[in-house]
């Protein structure tokens, strides 16, 4: 208990110290060493776009996918042979002049993005942590690992899993035999940047409903109560990332949406209870 009160009366003597303009100006600073780490990642990934094309951005549109292998694998597995993928009936065209060099550097800046995104959130919970009270700061601690973990975990489902499938059926779609699918550069990039970034964004479920369940916009009956709602939500979402009417890749976004809603539900809980024993503890005194 001393410990709290002497943190919080450094917290108190630093909000002192510093004006609205100071919040500000650290602010800034953040948000430049931020901006700078993606600029850093976003140069090195030019300087091998090329292998990042060739074996990443390009390589769920190729039949040999590790994604496409194990779902041959899985097809032998329990003898249902249309699980496997061997063609895909597509070709990615260069229609404008600066097509290529554009995209080139769109791509550069979302893998930047990306792999950034550890140490630019780092940088920005410096800012908001100092506002926290002592009980607060406890009851997030591990913040910047989770949230990473959850980006990470989106990124990895949402370019091994959604959007291969996703790229498979719009490949094979068509209305005539004699319509060729021959998509622009730009559409591909698209398509695969907004499902990879789309589910990253997406696993960060548990993150908000902390945050709503500390400032109490949330509670765990409520959430319990609309679980069913949510679910519609979650496929409508689902729906809305998934570029393909592919009734089975919009299930496989939602379930995992809908997991991470029952684990939300968890976490909301464990703050309600954390509010109700910090309540108590201050009744007691």
């Amino acid at each position: 208990m001393a410990l709290d009160q002497e943190f919080e009366k450094e917290l108190e003597e630093e909000g002192a110290e510093m004006t609205f303009l100071e919040h500000l100006e650290e602010l800034r600073w953040h948000v430049i060493r931020a901006v700078g780490s993606i600029l850093v990642f976003a140069i090195i990934a030019y300087i091998f776009i090329k292998e990042i094309y060739r074996y990443v951005i390009l390589a769920p549109g190729k039949a040999d996918f590790w994604t496409y292998r194990m779902l041959c694998k899985l097809g032998d597995a329990v003898g249902v042979e249309g699980l496997c993928i061997k063609a895909l009936n597509f070709k990615i065209q260069s229609i404008g002049v600066g097509d290529q060099f554009t995209m080139g550097l769109t791509s550069a800046v979302i893998t930047g993005l990306i792999f950034a995104f550890p140490y630019a959130f780092w940088e920005i919970w410096r800012f908001i942590k100092p506002g926290l009270k002592p009980s607060e700061v406890r009851a997030s601690r591990g913040a910047v690992f989770y949230v990473t973990f959850l980006f990470f975990s989106g990124v990895f489902f949402g370019y091994f899993i959604v959007t291969p499938l996703a790229i498979n059926f719009l490949a094979n779609y068509q209305l005539d035999e004699s319509i060729i699918n021959e998509f622009s550069i730009g559409s591909y990039i698209g398509t695969v940047a907004t499902l990879t970034l789309a589910c990253g964004i997406a696993f960060q479920l548990p993150v908000v409903v902390f945050v709503l369940s500390k400032v109490g916009m949330l509670t765990p009956s409520f959430m319990r109560e609309y679980r069913r709602h949510s679910w519609i939500v979650i496929l409508i979402v689902a729906a809305i990332i998934t570029p393909s009417p592919d009734i089975y890749s919009q299930i496989l976004v939602a379930l995992p949406l809908m997991f991470l809603y029952e684990v939300s539900i968890v976490v909301s809980g464990r703050v309600e209870r954390a509010k109700l024993e910090e309540e108590k503890g201050l009744t007691n005194l």
